[in-house]
């Protein structure tokens, strides 16, 4: 396949955005149900985050997109630009399908010593590692219709162009074969690629990124498998001065709430296997929306995590209109211990406090019944962080509504000693049989005082409890936003404090 820069495509989208300036920007990030904190594409269908990496100040989140519709069709790689993770701009598409097939999930690298060799005139190259998937096979029940090929950039990934010997990688006869994550081994002097190969996880690894072998490969006997896996991710995390080994594996179906979901396990790797300290199966997002999750590469000690927010179940019929789909908020990874489980923790990243417009501070609220917090705060906000400080701990339920009596309720269970979020009567609902419910995720913790935080946007929130190891993620649909929050509470419960913050929109 002949190399070819997709540079005419963009420049026809950037005359587009200049001619109509600010006007397309405001109409398209307004409509019904839009997020105004999450990135989501101007127009059209937007799936698993790729290529997700930090260069030069810029962190560069592409995305699985199809250009010409709203549901899933021939996937391209859309790229979008940040310097802070909140602030996105989106960019000309980067890669096209092409005779070898459609552009599926991969991740992408700088190259910084070359090994390579697509660097010319001391230019750094960034590397894209994708899977080339051949639709005309997967139409014959071939079993090799899905394997791995290279992408670079010299511009610092404005303009691609595809390695004239692709696929660097050919699949040995495996029907799921795919999702390369590449990372720089810096003990072994060589790249290693976690790829996603039907059942399992397989380990790759090469020292110029053309130029393959298998390590190893594990899972087939433990983790969670309702479903294909799917997108992993293998990094390190920092552990009070010691080096512990997380392994994502995104799972569709099987998940702990139905549908998608990310597994992550944690554990030691030496360049060939990796050993996990016990097979549990633990989740990132315990929600039913967060799905595909991977970390930036390049970003040094630092791991941020981004998800798509939707699951497969329903991702195609949702009731949005010029665009489907959404990006969690990026969230910081950490190690958390619980007695003798290493635990991986999400928080929000801290830059999101740019958005922060009003900090309301509340200290020592009794709840009998229930607490009106649209009065309380005087604000009729539908893009919010709330933190609350609990002790003393009952079911309660923080519920938000209209007045259609709609609303979602998110609580918690003190018997069953979990949170949930219940979207049953949250509006819309009707689009897909399974979409209404009630969902939870299981506190480790036993303690009976809570920390919470819930970064709510137009048409989703995001539930982080008990400093970052419950998480849950969850979308809905109003037929008018929520403006009503109300915290409820048979058996009382005490708010020790609450920071009720509204947020300003990205798209402004």
């Amino acid at each position: 396949m002949n190399e070819k820069k997709t540079i005419i495509p963009g420049l026809v989208f950037i005359m587009m955005i200049t001619f109509v300036g600010k006007t397309f920007t405001q109409d398209f990030y307004h409509e019904t149900y839009r997020p105004q904190f999450h990135f989501s594409p101007q127009r059209h269908w937007v799936n698993d985050p790729n290529g997700m990496v930090y260069n030069k100040g810029v962190y560069h989140l592409f995305f699985q997109y199809f250009p010409n519709g709203t549901v899933w069709g021939p996937m391209h790689w859309g790229h979008a630009t940040s310097k802070d993770m909140v602030h996105w701009q989106q960019q000309p598409i980067a890669l096209y399908p092409d005779s070898l097939g459609y552009i599926f999930s991969g991740s992408a690298v700088v190259d910084k010593n070359n090994t390579s060799g697509f660097g010319k005139k001391g230019q750094v190259p960034m590397v894209a590692i994708f899977t080339h998937h051949d639709p005309k096979g997967e139409k014959e029940k071939r079993t090799n219709t899905e394997n791995q090929s290279l992408a670079y950039s010299l511009d610092d990934g404005k303009t691609w162009l595809k390695y004239k010997n692709n696929p660097v990688l050919k699949n040995p006869g495996i029907s799921d074969f795919r999702d390369p994550k590449v990372m720089w081994y810096e003990p072994g002097n060589k790249w290693i690629m976690t790829l996603a190969t039907k059942d399992r996880i397989t380990f790759y690894s090469s020292h110029n990124l053309k130029d393959w072998i298998k390590e190893s490969e594990l899972g087939k006997d433990f983790g969670a498998h309702g479903g294909v896996w799917e997108c992993p991710d293998l990094f390190s995390l920092n552990d009070n001065g010691k080096k512990v080994w997380v392994l994502i594996v995104n799972i569709n179906p099987g998940g702990p709430n139905g549908g998608s979901a990310t597994q992550y396990f944690t554990g030691d790797f030496d360049g060939k296997n990796f050993k996990p300290f016990d097979t549990k199966t633990r989740w990132i997002d315990y929600g039913p929306d967060e799905y595909a999750g991977i970390t930036w590469s390049n970003t040094g000690e630092r791991k941020i995590f981004l998800g798509w927010m939707s699951n497969w179940q329903y991702a195609n019929v949702v009731p949005t209109k010029s665009w489907r789909s959404a990006m969690t908020i990026p969230r910081e990874l950490s190690i958390k211990h619980i007695e003798d489980q290493r635990l991986v923790a999400s928080k929000p990243v801290p830059e999101l406090n740019s958005l922060q417009s009003k900090i309301l501070s509340f200290k020592n609220i009794q709840v009998t019944k229930s607490v009106d917090l649209t009065k309380l705060t005087g604000s009729k906000s539908t893009t919010y962080n709330i933190n609350l400080s609990l002790e003393k701990l009952n079911n309660f339920s923080l519920v938000l509504s209209n007045d259609l009596n709609e609303k979602v309720i998110i609580g918690y269970d003190k018997s069953n000693n979990n949170f949930y979020i219940d979207r049953t009567e949250s509006g819309k609902v009707d689009f897909e049989k399974s979409f209404a419910g009630k969902h939870t995720v299981q506190r480790f913790l036993k303690a009976d005082a809570a920390d919470l935080a819930l970064y709510i946007d137009v048409s989703s929130v995001e539930l982080f409890a008990d400093d970052g190891l419950s998480v849950m993620t969850e979308i809905f649909f109003p037929n008018k936003p929520y403006d009503h929050v109300e915290i409820q509470s048979a058996e009382g419960v005490f708010i020790k404090k609450m920071d009720f913050t509204s947020l300003k929109s990205i798209w402004h």
